[in-house]
């Protein structure tokens, strides 16, 4: 297991802010729509992200991308197949019905880390919540170890109930109704606390880690079928043969962007060097 215990001095900065900002900010949030059977109305998602280098989008569109479509087409999921989406691994969505989400986003931004070393490896199929249904992911990951993937771990807590989290409105949309009603306890509480499970927060002093950094591929809201069961598991199997040994990488910045419901990227809005901190406003470049 990887060493993530987090700096004393970076553990008590956090808490500070997180108890700072959530004060100001804990009117404006509404967690009403966690006792609807349905899934809350979506306005607008919006999420700090780290693009892939084009290196390795070219390495996957080579010899992952060909092999995903082959299977879509088979299994009839059109809607998949013309997904837009910027290849990302993300820091943390939020959902806010406020159109300067972006600039409080990034007046908001712990300093980011230095450029991150990580291996992408090993695919898997991902539900929301076990059984629930839809959403679901087919997802490449991050090996869990070395210094690239500490520093995203501390960076993901950072950010996420200090400092971003409190910008939201309520939960994600995509982690209400059928979804949260299938999560575990411990899930249904961070969404709770933070709008989206599977991000880091600090509870009782200590960093509670429930991140999973990874790229996705494919954004479905297409409801689990025995047979789309079957045919992504050999599609996992298949991908995760021809691709052992991982793609090592370097990640260069990190961005705030636009999402649509099922989480993937339609818009990025400011992209933040990891190198020297340059802030670089791309809203009207698009």
């Amino acid at each position: 297991m990887p060493n993530l215990t987090l700096p004393r001095t970076l553990l008590a900065s956090m808490l500070l802010s997180a108890l700072s900002i959530s004060s100001l900010s804990a009117a404006e949030i509404d967690n009403s729509s966690l006792e609807s059977a349905d899934f809350r109305p979506h306005v607008a998602t919006y999420g700090l992200v780290y693009r892939l280098p084009e290196a390795v989008n070219a390495t996957l569109s080579n010899k992952v991308t060909p092999r995903v479509e082959q299977t879509l087409r088979e299994l009839k999921l059109s809607r998949e197949l013309d997904t837009i989406n910027i290849p990302h691994i993300t820091v943390v969505h939020i959902h806010s019905a406020d159109p300067t989400t972006p600039e409080k986003m990034l007046a908001a931004l712990p300093k980011p880390p230095a450029p991150l070393m990580i291996t992408l490896k090993t695919f898997s199929k991902t539900e929301a919540a076990k059984d629930a249904g839809r959403p679901w992911w087919l997802d490449l990951g991050v090996v869990k170890q070395g210094q690239g993937f500490e520093q995203m771990m501390s960076y993901n807590t950072a950010a996420t109930a200090a400092a971003l989290a409190p910008l939201r409105d309520g939960p994600l949309p995509r982690v209400t109704g059928p979804v949260y009603a299938k999560m575990s306890d411990a899930g249904k509480a961070l969404v709770k606390q933070v709008g989206v499970s599977g991000v880091n927060v600090i509870k009782d002093g200590q960093p509670l880690l429930a991140h999973n950094p990874h790229n996705t591929f494919v954004y479905s809201m297409t409801p689990l079928t025995a047979e789309l069961n079957a045919g992504l598991d050999t599609l996992v199997a298949s991908l995760n043969q021809a691709q052992p040994t991982g793609i090592e990488t370097t990640l260069n910045d990190v961005s705030i962007v636009q999402l649509a419901f099922a989480g993937n990227v339609i818009r990025e809005l400011y992209r933040i060097s990891l190198i020297d901190g340059k802030v670089s406003d791309l809203r009207n470049k698009q």
